[in-house]
């Protein structure tokens, strides 16, 4: 048996596996509220991340009554881009800012000033971004100078707990890859473009593929968790990477829409290729020697999660997508641009906000319900739009995710999209993925697309309404209206 640990932004779940691939059980436990002390600012503390991964192994394991020493190996996947510091005694040094901040644009305009746009992109293959991890390791050397110089290592959520975990400071070229400081064609640490931009290489762990073998559960760690000393712990993969692997996005042809806190449309590249003006992001793949461009929606689930919030405290999630499926199509006429913590795709705009467009007196809250749904697919659909412009075939779509359980969200894709949305047999994404990669680092399978071929099936395709098709072609013409016409506005809010 297998334990994909997936440290997520709302909790870590860890989740058993067979040789089969079939979820024996799983565990999920809640990480702390996200901090926002100014707008745009979003911490967690990583210490909060490690205890809840490891209640969650302690958990799993009690409810299975598997013995530790029955699981054969461990992957992780994570939250990406999170910045972790480490002192010379390995102790947390401040908390982490998480993906969603979006502090660091002048640290991002110092970088693109400093060593040009155009060098950048022939340094790490993206642009950097608000989101990534150097622009905020930047903003702590700017503003807690006293903090920075006792920095002596630097990790990503998922890869601190692996430090818990094993001892070992690593990571692995999906995650890496979202750093800015990572040579995503050569699969391997961009130290030239670390010592541009002034930061010690040795801050920076050893790098594996995916499905390596990083390290082994440490004594101090087993006696925590429950778990045997010496049990292999592979490379893993961004929350992202994993997911695809989970849903096997592994093999050209196929797409996925994540619906989670943020939205991701992801596709598997069998070459790197990537978009000059950085709205998507190329990636290293979980799949060894391969990589993957992806679109990325900030506010996804989040613009559902701060609605129910604010308005509707209490209320599942289910009965909200009921009340919305009463509203008609397009939400007569109004619109959510999801831009809660800025936005990545298309527009690469950290000062963006969100906001209703289009409100009448006589909309109802089921309206601005449905509108919120549709405004994060219309926001996809930018995504998708742009990775099918880099060459990468578009059949179908395998939708997974929070929002993905939603059959009401589910067709609304299907009919914005204009393409079949295929859901899977198990809907762990992520947690899944991180255990396949563990099968394939212990030597169950020979590889990563033999042991999704092996292990992900289908089991269920909704088809477009064509009635709806034209609505929402319509509508996403609108909304892509929208940002250029408020944009002069955003950086005097």
């Amino acid at each position: 048996m297998w334990i994909g640990l997936d440290i997520g932004t709302g909790g870590s779940r860890a989740l058993l596996v067979n040789e089969k691939g079939e979820v024996l059980h799983a565990c999920t436990v809640a990480h702390e509220e996200i901090t926002m002390l100014q707008p745009l600012w979003a911490e967690q503390r990583p210490e909060n991340w490690r205890d809840a991964s490891f209640e969650a192994v302690r958990g799993v394991l009690a409810k299975s009554g598997v013995d530790g020493a029955q699981i054969q190996g461990i992957g992780l996947s994570g939250q990406m881009h999170g910045l972790v510091v480490l002192d010379e005694a390995n102790q947390v040094l401040r908390p982490s800012l998480i993906w969603c901040d979006q502090r660091s644009q002048p640290q991002v305009d110092w970088i693109n000033s400093k060593v040009g746009k155009a060098q950048v992109l022939d340094y790490i293959a993206n642009p950097v971004l608000t989101g990534f991890t150097l622009p905020k390791l930047l903003w702590v050397r700017d503003h807690e100078p006293r903090i920075y110089e006792r920095i002596r290592k630097v990790l990503l959520p998922k890869d601190y707990v692996r430090f818990a975990l094993t001892g070992e400071f690593a990571t692995e070229v999906s995650d890496a890859s979202g750093t800015a400081l990572f040579d995503v064609v050569n699969r391997r640490w961009s130290y030239e473009f670390a010592d541009a931009v002034g930061v010690d290489r040795s801050f920076l762990p050893a790098c594996f593929e995916s499905s390596e073998i990083s390290g082994r559960v440490s004594a101090q760690a087993a006696a925590a968790t429950g778990l045997t000393a010496g049990i292999p712990v592979v490379g893993g993969g961004g929350d992202q990477a994993a997911s695809a692997v989970g849903n096997g996005i592994v093999a050209p042809g196929i797409v996925s829409c994540t619906l989670g806190t943020s939205g991701v449309v992801f596709a598997h590249m069998e070459q790197v290729a990537y978009d000059p003006a950085g709205r998507v992001h190329t990636f290293c793949h979980a799949v060894t020697g391969k990589w993957h461009v992806m679109g990325v929606t900030q506010g996804a689930g989040l613009s559902l999660q701060w609605f129910r919030n604010q308005f509707a405290p209490g209320v599942d999630y289910d009965v909200l997508m009921a009340e919305a499926a009463q509203a008609p199509a397009g939400s007569q006429g109004l619109y959510w641009l999801p831009y809660l913590m800025g936005e990545r795709t298309p527009h690469l705009d950290a000062l963006a906000r969100g906001g209703w467009i289009g409100l009448t007196a006589k909309h109802k809250r089921a309206d601005l319900i449905r509108s919120l749904i549709e405004g994060v697919t219309y926001s996809q659909k930018d995504c998708l739009d742009i990775v099918a412009s880099l060459g990468c075939e578009v059949a179908s779509v395998r939708a997974s995710g929070g929002g993905a359980k939603s059959p009401f969200w589910g067709q609304i894709l299907a009919d914005a999209f204009n393409k079949p949305i295929v859901t899977l047999a198990s809907q762990e994404g992520s947690a899944l993925g991180a255990a396949i990669l563990a099968m394939v680092g212990t030597g169950v399978f020979s590889s990563v697309p033999e042991a999704c071929g092996a292990l992900v099936h289908e089991a269920a395709r909704r088809e477009p309404e064509l009635g709806n098709v034209d609505v929402y072609a319509k509508g996403h013409q609108v909304f892509q209206s929208l940002y250029p016409a408020l944009k002069g506005i955003y950086p005097v809010m």
